[in-house]
């Protein structure tokens, strides 16, 4: 008989997780936080493609500045194509998913949608420096999140709202659901 793990073996779950876990949602929705806890919980490395950008190329900010969003936008396909490469959790910058050849490679892998509201985000999105709300602060993050909401849906198998809940249950959440799909 195989070896299946019960349901209260935490361990036996996490390492039969399928790899890789993408993180998809607007900024402040968690992914980063997330993210990392999610990795360590299931014994996997974490990406974070907006960090990797900024090893590679500098603050993002600075690239916004200099050469503009579809630059970045250039840059940022390149390196999330290498991550869902990867046997990792995979946290995506907000607006990865508004490239269409992103949106093809995400439909097989397991991605979850992390949704926040706009009062749990107006805390969050006071730290980092998030060049395309720099302007518009709370409203700007609004509309651009309720133009990429379709995209979010398109590619995600699971969506959970992060705003009250601890970043411990959200991670025992998609561990769960992750390991029912090995």
């Amino acid at each position: 008989m195989p070896d299946v793990p019960r349901a209260g073996d935490a361990a036996a779950v996490a390492r039969s997780v399928p790899l890789p876990i993408v993180l998809v949602g607007p900024m402040g929705s968690g992914k980063s936080r997330v993210g990392s806890r999610l990795a360590s919980s299931v014994g996997a490395p974490f990406v974070d493609t907006d960090q990797r950008i900024v090893e590679r190329h500098g603050p993002i900010e600075k690239i916004f500045e200099r050469e503009g969003e579809a630059f970045f936008r250039v840059i940022e396909r390149e390196v999330v194509a290498e991550a869902l490469r990867e046997e990792a959790v995979v946290s995506l910058g907000g607006g990865a998913v508004l490239d269409a050849d992103t949106r093809d490679d995400l439909s097989d892998l397991n991605v979850v949608w992390l949704q926040v509201s706009a009062d749990a985000v107006a805390p969050r999105l006071t730290s980092g420096n998030r060049p395309l709300i720099a302007d518009g602060g709370l409203d700007r993050w609004i509309r651009i999140r309720d133009e990429r909401r379709p995209l979010y849906a398109q590619v995600a198998g699971l969506t959970i709202d992060t705003s009250r809940r601890s970043v411990a249950k959200i991670v025992a959440e998609i561990t769960e659901w992750a390991g029912a799909r090995a």
